[in-house]
Formats: C-alpha cells, sequence, structure tokens
C-alpha cells in the first residue's frame, strides 16, 4: 500500500511500538525493530468501536435508512483512488455490486464520497441495483455496518471495524494491510472483478460470524498508558 511507507519510517523511528497483534509484531521483528521497543496492547480501534457505539446508542443515532431493515441490506464504501479515479476498475466494481444486490435480493447502501460521485458522472457510469445515499458521520456508520448483512469495502479500517462487530466483509482490492480478518475468517479478499466479487459474497453469505476477533478486548488504551507509566 503506497501509505505503507509512512508506517514503516514511523516505526523504525520510534521508542515505544504498541502492535496490535501477534503477527503485527512479527513483521517489526522481520523488519528489525528491536523486541524490547515492541509490546502488543490489542488495536486501539476496538476501543474506540465499543465507546463510540455506546455514545451513538445513549444519543439515539441509529444510522439505519427507512427503508431497510437490519440484516437485510448490504452495505458499501468505495473511495481508494486506485479504484474511483479508473474508469475501468470502477466500473467494473459497481457492476459486481449491482449483480451482488440482484442475486440476494437486497439493496447495496453505497454513502458515496462527493470525488467518487464526482468520477462516476465525469466517467458516465450507472449505479444499476445499488442505492446511493450522501456520507453520513462516524457514528451513524457504525450503526449502518453493524446493522448490515455484509459490507463491500476497499477500507482498511472497516474491514477491522466489521471484524469486531462480527459482520462479515468483502474487501474490493487485491490485497489488504489487515491480513488478520483474513486469517480470522472475517473478512475475504475479491478484487475488482464482478465474477470475483458476486462468488466472494457467495461465500461469505454462508458463513456464520463466529469468528474470535484477533484485535484484542478494548482495553488497549489502559495497557498502553501503563505501559508509557511504567517506563517514563
Amino acid at each position: 500500500m503506497p501509505e505503507e511507507l509512512n508506517r514503516i519510517l514511523t516505526d523504525h523511528c520510534s521508542d515505544y511500538l504498541f502492535a496490535p497483534t501477534d503477527n503485527a509484531r512479527a513483521i517489526l521483528l522481520g523488519e528489525g525493530v528491536p523486541g524490547d521497543r515492541i509490546y502488543v496492547t490489542g488495536n486501539t480501534i476496538v476501543d474506540a468501536v465499543n465507546e463510540n457505539l455506546e455514545i451513538a446508542a445513549r444519543k439515539g443515532v441509529s444510522g439505519d435508512l427507512p427503508h431497510v431493515k437490519k440484516g437485510e441490506y448490504f452495505l458499501a464504501t468505495l473511495h481508494r483512488q486506485e479504484n474511483v479515479d479508473n474508469r475501468e476498475r470502477f466500473a467494473s466494481i459497481l457492476e459486481g455490486m449491482g449483480r451482488v444486490s440482484r442475486e440476494f435480493g437486497m439493496p447495496v447502501i453505497y454513502p458515496i464520497h462527493p470525488r467518487a460521485r464526482k468520477n462516476m458522472a465525469g466517467f458516465g457510469l450507472s449505479a444499476d441495483g445499488i442505492t446511493l445515499v450522501e456520507p453520513v458521520d462516524f457514528l451513524g456508520f457504525l450503526r449502518l455496518e453493524s446493522n448490515a448483512r455484509l459490507v463491500l469495502t476497499d477500507s482498511g479500517g472497516v474491514q477491522e471495524e466489521t471484524c469486531i462487530l462480527g459482520v462479515p466483509c468483502v474487501t474490493l482490492r487485491e490485497n489488504t494491510e489487515r491480513p488478520e480478518t483474513v486469517m480470522a475468517g472475517s473478512n475475504v479478499i475479491a478484487g475488482y472483478y464482478p465474477e470475483s466479487i458476486v462468488n466472494c459474497t457467495r461465500v461469505m453469505m454462508g458463513e456464520q460470524p463466529g469468528w474470535i476477533n484477533p484485535f484484542g478486548d478494548g482495553e488497549a488504551g489502559k495497557r498502553i498508558v501503563s505501559i508509557l507509566e511504567e517506563n517514563l
């Protein structure tokens, strides 16, 4: 991933590295980072998801759309440059999501980013079978995620969030920087060809969301603070 360079540079100049998983620690060790700098704490995204779901519930944020019910829609996100700036690839993914909607008889809800909407219009692309809606805020999106039957995405963060929430995920890319989600069984890499998107959706629709969340118990922030207090 292009942004992975930033991660490598930051890790190699840091004194304390809080790895989300044992797999992440192994990657750092393989890059020559000294083991005494690395602490496996879990991922702070679990803390954030749990806390913000509670906030959303407390504030009465539903995130729901009036024409869909819990478990009766797919949620889609598509924003990465290599997907939405490339006409052929963008068209291919849209076709795949449209086929998914038709095969399973459920709408694909796509909160579309303004840039993606502009490119869709500029490329002359249609979104047959896809329900385009305005972007939603983080709290509303978390509720949409948690109530979806399955999520189709090119977002790394969404791959993690769906794993934590127990919602199957199909990744619309050819690789992922969240391999733990694939190993856990919550996520599958579909690429961008329509046939593969449909086939991967079939696979994940047949999976029961009983995987073990590999990102921790939601106490990562407390562990990080405790480690810093002990050392500093």
